[in-house]
């Protein structure tokens, strides 16, 4: 009988759902009309069944704390809810006690509101024949795709593309290997050395390691290079994230070899100033950072000298093949969108820059008010995309325990609930540890609701 009424309840709850979403898009902006297309003689045919299943499940609204998914799991015939962290229940309605705000991993669900709010435009219809060759009318490379990036790096002003090749991957993560394979020298004597500055990205040190290639080595961190008489500049090959993550401060190389790779994944307006376009010889950027899809698994590097370009293609076609054509098509369209709304009331980065900018500066206020906690200073910079200073608002708060009793702050927040990464992770001491701010607003709503407990319980140290 339970079930009977679940069902009813279920069943009701979707039609409305439907009725009311369909009313909210029959009001909304359409999308401009492509100059080929005539929309007015065109009579949909074999992708109704597909838009109507879409959009049935979109307006399910799971309590505003979860989404459902085409290809979600179905219960009695019926799309079910997955909900946000700590929320569970058909529609995501019930808040599980005593839940951890889990601010680890650096999800950017902060722009699904922005999607949702340009749904039209961004939507795509996939037939099932679309691109079932290996390859395009450039390889693997999507034309547009490619016209696309370089036309939405000109117009942010974060990058000089205009004499760099472009190569794709499945997600930046993809190319990092890549790129250290193509920068590595052919024939040497002994491997190169590849190092980063901490706090670094730990994935450059994993996978290093993991790929364990004849042509580098793992060598550790900058510091221990700078004065060292036995360092070559020739045979390194240095990262630099900037905007660094964890502490979302702009970098420069340190050892100023001739092999540098920028990783500039969150080089955009939305989680930092940008002062100048970056024009250095490898840059790599990720589509989940840029547009928030970090599920399509979308990065991309621009490569000055030809045979880097040409070692990475060939690192990448003995790899995979190629970035999934699914995939391009869809960052493709989201690129469309983005181009389409800068600088006016739909601008992706506008609407990003605000979230985190009240994130960082609710967190800001809490952490300030103990002397048991610090965050990173980051100053107000002139910023060229939006023409004006602009405050705060990183990817991440890198927080740092100022008693000489939290000797580990990962664990001292974990105590209070607060899932972090621990500093050693980035190379660091363990007195620091990170805190996502790009996740759903119920995870950071989660999170400074913790944090205001933590530090209500006292700032006083006990030594």
């Amino acid at each position: 009988m339970a079930g009977v009424k679940f069902l009813v309840l279920l069943c009701t709850s979707l039609f409305l759902n439907v009725f009311f979403f369909s009313c909210y898009f029959l009001i909304s902006t359409p999308p401009p009309p492509l100059p080929w297309l005539p929309w007015a003689r065109l009579r949909l045919s074999w992708t109704r069944a597909a838009a109507a299943e879409a959009e049935a499940v979109a307006a399910l609204a799971c309590s505003g704390h979860g989404r459902a998914f085409v290809d979600g799991i179905i219960v009695h015939g019926f799309p079910t809810c997955e909900c946000n962290a700590c929320y569970a229940g058909p529609d995501c309605a019930d808040l599980i006690p005593d839940c951890a705000a889990d601010a680890d991993s650096g999800d950017p669900l902060f722009l699904e509101p922005y999607w949702r709010r340009h749904a039209a435009g961004s939507t795509i219809v996939v037939s099932g024949w679309h691109r079932m060759s290996y390859r395009t009318t450039n390889g693997y490379i999507s034309v547009e795709l490619e016209r696309h990036i370089r036309a939405l790096h000109r117009a942010v002003g974060n990058a000089v593309e205009e004499d760099k090749f472009i190569v794709f991957g499945s997600g930046s993560t993809q190319l990092i290997n890549a790129l250290v394979y193509a920068l590595s020298p052919d024939n040497a004597t002994s491997p190169a050395s590849v190092v980063a500055t901490a706090p670094y990205y730990a994935l450059y040190k994993s996978q290093t390691n993991l790929f364990d290639g004849r042509e580098y080595e793992w060598k550790g961190i900058t510091s221990e290079w700078i004065n060292s008489s036995s360092v070559s500049t020739t045979n390194l090959i240095e990262f630099v994230t900037s905007p660094n993550n964890p502490d979302g401060l702009l970098h420069k190389s340190v050892l100023g070899g001739q092999s540098v790779i920028y990783d500039h994944a969150y080089y955009w307006p939305h989680f930092s100033a940008i002062p100048a376009p970056a024009d250095e010889d490898v840059m790599l950027f990720s589509g989940s950072k840029t547009s928030g899809h970090a599920s399509s698994r979308f990065g991309w590097a621009l490569i000055k000298d030809q045979k880097v370009y040409e070692k990475v293609v060939q690192y990448m076609q003995v790899n995979t093949m190629g970035v999934s054509r699914d995939t391009q098509l869809r960052v493709l369209q989201l690129i469309k969108v983005i181009l389409a709304e800068m600088e006016g009331k739909g601008d992706i980065f506008e609407f990003g820059y605000k979230t985190l900018k009240d994130r960082w500066r609710k967190l800001n206020e809490v952490v300030s008010s103990s002397n048991r906690f610090s965050l990173q200073q980051i100053s107000p910079q002139y910023c060229t995309y939006f023409q004006k200073m602009r405050d705060p608002s990183p990817a991440y708060a890198w927080v740092k325990c100022e008693f000489e009793e939290d000797e580990d702050c990962a664990e001292v927040l974990k105590e209070a609930g607060i899932i972090s990464r621990s500093g050693t992770i980035f190379e660091a001491s363990s007195g620091y540890t990170r805190l996502s701010l790009i996740k759903t607003q119920d995870d950071f709503d989660l999170l400074l609701q913790k944090m205001v407990a933590l530090v209500s319980k006292g700032g006083v140290s006990s030594i």
